[in-house]
């Protein structure tokens, strides 16, 4: 996929870089994997606003997303590559020798017409879901899972990867796309390959409409406030807050906010760039 600059006729489309939806091979989804997506508003159960700048945008319904790939053995064809408004990457349609279908997050370079297929000790090509103690060293695998048997979470936006680096014992070595190494049980599963729509990072939205689209509003900054909105509001003229700070006197640049007694720590060998 690329992006594609698109005539100023507007000046929303002047600096607009949009996408091109060429791996795209059907316009409408698969209606039984739908459900509906219930959208807050940033309210509560009382009605009360609990998060600010949410509300409006399009309406959508929720693709249902197979994560967890547990039907082993039984080869699938991927029948379609669709758009999923839910998440930045495409999404695979796949039709089962048995006759069911599901969606997985579709691995970049996975045509319609392609055969993957998921188990314990399947061969390590790229779509196939398998463990990772049965993957190469240096393979590069997404939708990782972190406990066995509950569904990939991490590599699943567009573009992303991580890298199996290392094996030990029941624990395998994993470089992150934020660039942290973390052991995670051999024992869990992952798809070989990177996630499609690599190019989405260089997508620009070119005008705010667009974000109301997506469900975002406004957001007013800290130093447009005042002293009793905000930490870093008041001052006369455009004097700037002092020190950036959350709304609740966080500091903003370089606080460490993870917990130091976290269960994790002893699972990750290396945290992320900084």
């Amino acid at each position: 996929m690329a992006v594609r600059k698109l005539r100023p006729t507007t000046p929303g489309q002047r600096h607009r870089l949009a996408p091109v939806f060429e791996e795209i091979t059907k316009a409408s989804p698969e209606k039984a994997l739908l459900a509906p997506k219930k959208r807050s508003g940033g309210r509560n159960n009382s009605g009360r606003m609990t998060m600010r700048y949410m509300g409006g945008g399009h309406k959508r319904r929720l693709r249902v997303v197979d994560f967890k790939r547990h039907k082993f053995g039984v080869p699938a064809t991927v029948k379609a590559i669709e758009y999923d408004p839910n998440r930045t990457a495409h999404l695979a349609l796949l039709s089962y020798a048995d006759g069911e279908k599901a969606y997985i997050v579709a691995p970049a370079s996975v045509a319609v017409g392609a055969t993957v297929v998921s188990g314990e000790k399947v061969a390590p090509e790229v779509g196939n879901h398998l463990m990772l103690k049965n993957i190469p060293l240096g393979t590069i695998v997404h939708n990782i899972e972190l406990i066995p048997g509950n569904g990939g979470i991490l590599a699943r936006s567009a573009g992303s990867y991580a890298q199996l680096v290392a094996k030990e014992g029941k624990y395998v070595t994993v470089k992150l796309p934020s660039g942290e190494m973390r052991l995670v049980l051999a024992a869990c599963f992952a798809t070989v390959g990177t996630v499609s729509n690599g190019d989405h990072m260089n997508v620009t939205i070119g005008k705010a409409g667009r974000k109301r689209w997506m469900g975002r509003r406004p957001r007013t900054r800290g130093v447009a406030m005042n002293p009793v909105d905000h930490p870093m509001g008041g001052g006369e003229g455009r004097s700037s807050g002092g020190h950036p700070r959350s709304r609740n006197g966080l500091l903003a640049k370089g606080l460490k906010t993870r917990a130091p007694k976290k269960y994790s720590n002893k699972l990750i060998i290396s945290r992320r760039k900084k």
